[in-house]
């Protein structure tokens, strides 16, 4: 009634605008309207800005079929392998929940690791946006757990001696590392407390996940983000809606193909054939390899001879990443403009590769010393390069312009 009253008095427009008015009035609505509708956006985003987005829709997709799984499953040693079963093939469409919760932790982790690299590379962890940064770095670490976990629930064979191995790396902290050990498996050796254990954190887990990801969101919109360029972008900001939702929906349409194609056709190809053979813990597999977004870190692990050195070198990845926007020294975010970064950058991209294929390999030459050489690199970009580059890159600028007016006082 109040729209057509309006409208024959040719205010339409006016209504309009008193309808948005009350809408930004109600809490719940105003909310929404902040942050995915007004939200004040960099004008000049690209694609690349998408994988924040498409990380979300990843996280619901999981937690949605995750809950639908768990419908069915039973957390028994004796039950766990068949339960699996019993959902893949007598629940109606249980092999296509099973497939895309599978397979989406593998697509979860690729747009991760996607939306890692392109912060790396446009520096979008620089000051005002450390918090953004450190809350990314603790979600990466909840994700690694609960898909570590996840891996553990359906009890084949790679599920029970990939559980056996990790957690028995706990062993090596010094005085509370067996006690430690214990604890995590609920007795002395991998079992039904284990699993018991580990289906309750992998349910409870993406929640948290949830929850950081939200603390995420409210630390990127306080300072806004971060554009291609790497700078100020405060006056040349457009609404999010409608301008940026459109971007975001091309990329989550290409993102279903990709994802449909693995679904579809090669659910098991990111997967390891043994997983389908029930646990045995009378028959060690003879080679043990995690899934595939967990294999740089296990390359890094694997090349310290020491078992206590190679978990403080897993502990030394995370301090070095959370460390990140605190001993970065570059006055200039974007890789565009800084050319020795650029190539520092792609050598860490190509290094990360090889210490997933290292992970692959069997503890062997040359794998060995491969697996050294790309993690003393991984190390180097982020405790020497970071600190340092900055400086130099600084020192060049001013040796070229030696009138450079920073350097008049």
């Amino acid at each position: 009634m109040l729209y057509k009253r309006y409208v024959k008095k040719g205010l339409k427009r006016e209504y309009t605008i008193m309808k948005r008015l009350s809408i930004v009035k109600q809490p719940a609505l105003s909310v929404i309207n902040d942050h995915l509708i007004d939200y004040p956006t960099p004008s000049n985003l690209n694609y690349m800005w998408s994988f924040g987005s498409l990380a979300g829709l990843c996280l619901m997709l999981q937690i949605a079929t995750g809950i639908f799984l768990a419908m069915h499953y039973t957390p028994h040693v004796d039950l766990a392998f068949l339960s699996v079963e019993h959902i893949m093939r007598d629940v109606e469409g249980g092999w296509l929940l099973r497939y895309m919760h599978a397979n989406g932790a593998s697509m979860f982790f690729v747009v991760v690791y996607m939306h890692i690299f392109r912060n790396l590379y446009y520096g979008s962890y620089s000051s005002p946006r450390e918090l953004v940064w450190c809350v990314g770095v603790v979600i990466l670490l909840l994700m690694i757990l609960t898909a570590f976990i996840g891996y553990v629930l359906p009890w084949g064979q790679m599920s029970f001696w990939g559980a056996t191995v990790i957690t028995s790396l706990a062993s090596a902290i010094p005085l509370v590392g067996d006690s430690i050990v214990t604890w995590l498996w609920g007795g002395f050796s991998v079992d039904n407390a284990t699993l018991n254990r580990f289906y309750s954190l992998h349910y409870l887990l993406p929640f948290i996940i949830a929850g950081a990801s939200i603390v995420h969101l409210a630390a990127l919109h306080q300072y806004g983000s971060n554009n291609p360029l790497g700078t100020n972008s405060s006056v040349d900001k457009i609404s999010f809606y409608p301008y940026f939702y459109v971007k975001d929906l091309i990329g989550w349409v290409f993102f279903a193909i990709f994802f449909s194609v693995f679904v579809y056709f090669y659910p098991n190809f990111l997967g390891h054939p043994d997983n389908y053979i029930p646990a045995n813990p009378m028959s060690t597999p003879a080679h043990i390899v995690p899934e595939w977004y967990f294999l740089w870190v296990y390359a890094i692990l694997r090349s310290i001879p020491n078992k206590l050195g190679g978990v403080a070198a897993i502990a030394l990845v995370f301090i070095a990443l959370l460390a990140l926007p605190f001993i970065n020294t570059a006055q200039t975010r974007s890789s565009s403009f800084r050319p020795i970064h650029k190539k520092l950058f792609w050598l860490l991209v190509a290094d990360c590769v090889i210490l997933v294929w290292i992970g692959l390999k069997p503890v062997e030459d040359p794998y060995i010393f491969i697996g050294q050489a790309a993690s003393v690199y991984f190390f180097l970009y982020f405790l020497i390069f970071i600190p340092f580059l900055g400086k130099i890159e600084q020192f060049l600028i001013n040796y070229k312009n030696p009138f450079n007016l920073k350097n008049i006082k």
